[in-house]
């Protein structure tokens, strides 16, 4: 009699458990008050069109529909000026030629600020080999349910040179909200990024700060990334003094897509780049993890696919980082994490359970039950680097697990004082 009591326990304590943990993750809905105006688009074509050196572009206060790219290319000091991100809104749903709202191409000192940019077929605001490119008070997004069928970037300045986003927001991104990829010296400040895969991304960029940031209802919040076959490597990011929280959204990225692999839940994910900086960061109710450091060759092997499947994702609308098998090619590439250093940062989790329809949260709740993660680390590292993780003074009540992947797990360790930094 006793046997049967703790088994229908035992069944009622799991089926308890997997109604927590299988509880689906949030699929958010941005449905901002509009209304449209037509017939305005010639008028702001033709200010992109007839745009010169110095020119201001300003546009007026309404919520116009665009069905085609505005494009700025080999222009110096031009500032594209709406009267307020509430007031002034281009939406490019239903978008007939172009891929882009806005694309900025081989220009010097451009200014974007006070607008909204929406519902673009591919990326809402592209800007491509560019030095000197700012955003400020600037809205990007995509309305509606979140999809895949969204956009796959808001911000997305790419092969360029100091760059500014500050006071910004990003919504509905399929990949990220705020993305900076190739870039040297660039500048993530007091933004606020939701609903997207990932909130924030930098990579392969050197010279980045990301601060004063709001993070929330992405699927990760902040990721710090170096893919392979690209025209150079990240190095020398620092992030601190964000709020990251409540990144628990599901994953609605296009298949194939790298960000495909982070998990529902995480705060910030670290892969296969170097010399990053987190500190004075909070963390808060992240459900599977609120650092995870991973080696590319474990996001490969978690994702990879078919090169059918790798062809079909490269030729999705927009610029999607998908993966391939390409990183072994590539001998200038190193696809462990180097010299990720972790500061004093805030972490508070009221979940008990990761979400576990990803193989980090698998393994977690196998091997952490009942427990949460600050810092997650696959344990893949590169032997000829200094360090690959390491905790600062201060940091010793850190949450820490080390999964040693490549030996099933035989080496895991919880242990912080082994990553001391010297």
């Amino acid at each position: 009699m006793k046997k049967l009591l703790y088994l229908v326990l035992f069944v009622i304590t799991g089926l308890v458990i997997l109604f927590f943990v299988l509880k689906s993750e949030p699929t958010p809905t941005y449905a901002p008050e509009r209304h449209y105006t037509e017939g305005q688009e010639n008028a702001i074509l033709s200010q992109f069109l007839l745009a010169k050196d110095s020119t201001v572009i300003e546009l007026g206060e309404g919520h116009f529909t665009i069905t085609q790219s505005l494009l700025l290319d080999g222009v110096n000091h031009v500032t594209i000026k709406g009267q307020g991100m509430d007031n002034t809104v281009l939406n490019f749903k239903g978008q007939t030629k172009g891929a882009e709202g806005i694309r900025i191409t081989n220009s010097t000192a451009i200014t974007v600020q006070d607008l909204t940019v929406e519902n673009a077929k591919g990326d809402n605001i592209k800007v491509m080999d560019t030095d000197g490119i700012t955003f400020k008070n600037v809205e990007s997004s995509w309305t509606g349910e979140v999809s895949e069928a969204n956009g796959a970037y808001a911000f997305y300045p790419v092969l360029c040179k100091n760059v500014l986003i500050d006071n910004c927001r990003a919504i509905g991104s399929a990949d990220a909200g705020i993305y900076v990829g190739q870039s040297v010296n660039v500048v993530i400040s007091n933004n606020e990024a939701f609903y997207n895969v990932a909130g924030i991304e930098s990579e392969n960029s050197i010279n980045v700060k990301i601060f004063g940031n709001k993070a929330y209802e992405n699927t990760g919040g902040i990721l710090v990334f170096d893919l392979p076959g690209l025209t150079q490597y990240g190095s020398n990011i620092e992030v601190y003094n964000n709020t990251v929280y409540e990144n628990n959204t599901k994953n609605f990225a296009k298949q194939g897509a790298i960000v495909g692999q982070v998990p529902s839940g995480t705060g910030s994910l670290v892969l296969s780049t170097k010399d990053v900086y987190f500190h004075d960061n909070t963390f808060l109710n992240n459900k599977t993890t609120s650092i995870a450091i991973a080696s590319y060759e474990l996001i490969y092997e978690l994702g990879k696919r078919s090169k059918e499947k790798q062809v079909e994702a490269e030729g999705v609308v927009g610029s999607v980082r998908v993966i391939n098998d390409k990183y072994t090619a590539d001998k200038n590439y190193n696809p462990y994490p180097r010299n990720i250093r972790i500061g004093e940062n805030s972490y508070a989790n009221s979940y008990i359970f990761p979400t576990i329809n990803n193989d980090f949260g698998k393994i977690l709740i196998f091997k952490k039950p009942f427990q949460t993660v600050d810092v997650l680390w696959d344990g893949l590292e590169d032997s000829e680097s200094d360090y690959t993780i390491c905790f600062e003074d201060g940091t010793e009540t850190v949450s820490f697990f080390g999964l040693d992947v490549l030996h099933d797990f035989k080496n895991a360790t919880s242990d912080v004082s082994k990553f001391s930094c010297k």
